[in-house]
């Protein structure tokens, strides 16, 4: 059997057990909110491994290690630190990105500014969805070239259709649950070459390995080699990005609580750095071993340095079995972060854009068929992406950048500035896009090969594509606009802020009515977590009524429902935390809805008290005239 035959079958293993996952997972799901938020039952450990696979593709790690074979630590601030960074910073707004009700940052923006904002923010996420997943498909070709002599399409194709099969099967929670095997694989093959290249760097430079590392340059070692001003120059280029990357934020809404995902988002950002030191590990023996490559210096070097593990591994002769499994172990790191951004990328194609504009009565079944056809159209997109864009480490860096100046300022401002408004995060939003858009096609366009970009030659802050420049000019319209233009209604700021959301509860009416009654034939299903309750119940519309009627009926006869976002959902607002109210959500069918209700805290019997309401009050707008 020959070496590409053996890596085929251990690869289709692999992958018959990610479809496995899916399926499991796809039987369990009933709800929209289990498909695409894995049902709000995600522990610490699944949060923390997920976070940290989600980050480290197969090439941005083979990048990692060719930008410190070339400029040691110092050239952290590049990739490493902001990754590390940015969970940490995520970890800290759990609380703020749980309390607002909502499955996606796109959907997050319409609650807080209004409709009109929605679909140009899934766009543009949906492009840098994109091209993450280019990074990741074209990192895994590189292996694949080198391994074994492949071409670029097969490849692709390899990594892009094994992703789209278990993805559309099980949505996020087959993304979680792989992304922890897909951890443990890296993980595993990182510890085991960090130990195979020091110690044949040792023996290629006879010298101890204690020697190799006291030896190699205090340059080396320092991570603010570079200069501070480089340092404050890449963190506000790249961290604001990482910080509003809608993936983790979904994994912080998919976990079971705050706790779970704030020690989740730490638990991610220690595995990072565990796998990354690890990398440099590597890159110090690979120094030694290839001389002339650290020689080359950067930028020259790195067409030679990103390929330098892969290029030891097939130097060394192993067999074809650790070969393969050396392959298993890369496709997977590449799958775990291409499947995040399938999934994340999906979910903005299914709920802001089909449903939101095309098919508010969309039931779930439509919804999950409808997502499982973005899956494959943005690994597609990624697929074909990946022979348009030369750099693994640049596809990464221009989705981030875009990112940044396309809506860090509407996004943060929203969530923590009531002066926030709609005309301000439109206006800000547009200039950052184009401006930042504009700023990346004149260094594509003008950067001669090896040589660095162009708009960096003209000015330093100009570096990374411009991106610190586009963000002070998306950060100043959106302040400037804000200031001056009417400020956000009160239900528009609600579930942003305490003490809006109690003037919206205060007009809600008092608890002084009949106590409710379930139907007997109603089932309530519960789910219990120590002081977490969620209930769910499901609601059959009467045959004269659809889902649209029943969403437009209700707001005319009780005034505190309201509908945030788009017509699939309506909320029932008689509690100051909005998140913690009733929904009513449409379910598989345009004729069958979801009540549901969470609660931190509070007695069962007072939550069920609250669905009984919310189903009495739903049942009078049925019956009303109409």
């Amino acid at each position: 059997m020959s070496s590409y035959s053996i890596f085929l079958v251990l690869f289709g293993a692999y992958i018959f057990f990610l479809i496995a996952t899916g399926y499991y997972f796809n039987r369990r799901q009933k709800t929209v909110r289990d498909f695409l938020l894995a049902g709000k039952s995600a522990g610490t450990f699944s949060i923390g491994f997920s976070a940290a696979a989600s980050w480290l593709t197969a090439g941005a790690m083979l990048a990692v290690i060719g930008f410190f074979i070339l400029l040691g630590m110092g050239s952290v601030w590049g990739f490493v630190a902001p990754n590390i960074i940015a969970l940490l910073i995520i970890a800290l707004l759990v609380k703020k990105i749980r309390s607002i009700p909502a499955m996606t940052q796109p959907e997050l923006l319409e609650i807080r500014y209004g409709s009109f904002i929605r679909t140009p923010v899934a766009m543009i996420i949906i492009v840098v969805m994109i091209l993450f997943a280019v990074a990741d498909i074209k990192g895994f070709a590189m292996v694949l070239q080198i391994f074994y002599g492949i071409s670029n399409l097969q490849a692709a194709l390899i990594v892009g259709l094994s992703v789209a099969v278990y993805v559309t099967l099980g949505g996020l929670s087959a993304v979680i649950a792989s992304d922890t095997v897909q951890f443990l694989c890296l993980s595993f093959f990182v510890l085991i070459f960090s130990v195979l290249v020091m110690g044949n760097g040792a023996e290629t430079s006879s010298q101890a390995i204690s020697t190799m590392v006291t030896t190699t340059g205090a340059d080396w070692w320092n991570p603010l080699s570079i200069g501070l001003p480089m340092v404050l120059i890449f963190s506000v280029a790249i961290i604001p990005g990482w910080i509003t990357e809608q993936d983790p934020w979904q994994k912080v809404w998919a976990a079971r609580d705050s706790r779970s995902a704030r020690n989740g988002m730490l638990f991610g950002s220690l595995l990072v750095t565990l796998v990354f030191g690890g990398c440099a590990f590597i890159a110090l023996g690979l120094r030694n071993i290839y001389p002339d490559i650290a020689a080359a210096g950067f930028p020259m070097g790195m067409a030679q340095a990103e390929p330098a593990l892969l290029h030891f591994i097939v130097s060394q002769n192993y067999s074809d079995i650790i070969v393969a499994l050396c392959a298993v172990a890369l496709a997977a790191a590449a799958m775990s972060c291409a499947d995040t951004f399938a999934a994340s990328g999906a979910s903005c194609v299914a709920r802001d854009i089909y449903q939101r504009l095309f098919h508010p009565a969309a039931s779930m079944s439509e919804m999950m068929l409808v997502n499982r056809l973005s899956v494959l159209l943005i690994i597609a997109c990624a697929t074909i992406g990946s022979f348009l864009i030369d750099s693994i480490i640049d596809a990464i860096h221009i989705a981030t950048f875009i990112a940044s100046a396309s809506y860090f300022f509407a996004l943060m401002g929203g969530m923590y500035w009531k002066g926030g408004t709609a005309a301000g995060a439109g206006a800000s939003m547009c200039t950052g896009f184009l401006s930042q858009c504009a700023f990346v096609a004149y260094d594509l366009f003008n950067t001669l090969p090896g040589a660095p970009p162009a708009l960096e030659a003209v000015h330093p802050i100009l570096m990374g594509h411009g991106v610190i420049v586009a963000m002070a000019v998306s950060g100043l319209v959106y302040f400037s606009v804000s200031l001056v233009t009417a400020p956000s209604p009160t239900f528009r700021l609600a579930p942003f802020f305490a003490d809006e959301g109690k003037v919206l509860a205060a007009a809600a009416p008092q608890n002084n009515f009949p106590e409710p009654v379930f139907p007997r034939e109603m089932t309530i299903t519960e789910r219990i977590e120590e002081d977490q309750i969620y209930l769910r119940a499901q609601v059959i519309l009467p045959r004269d009524l659809t889902w649209q009627s029943i969403v437009n009926l209700i707001p005319q006869g009780f005034a505190h429902w309201i509908v945030f976002s788009g017509q699939d959902s309506i909320r029932r607002c008689t509690e100051a935390e909005i998140q913690s109210c009733v929904s009513f959500t449409c379910g598989e069918t345009v004729q069958k809805g979801y009540l549901e209700i969470e609660g931190y805290g509070r007695p069962v019997h007072e939550l069920k008290r609250e669905l009984a309401r919310a189903y009495d009050e739903i049942m009078q707008s049925a019956e009303a005239p109409h």
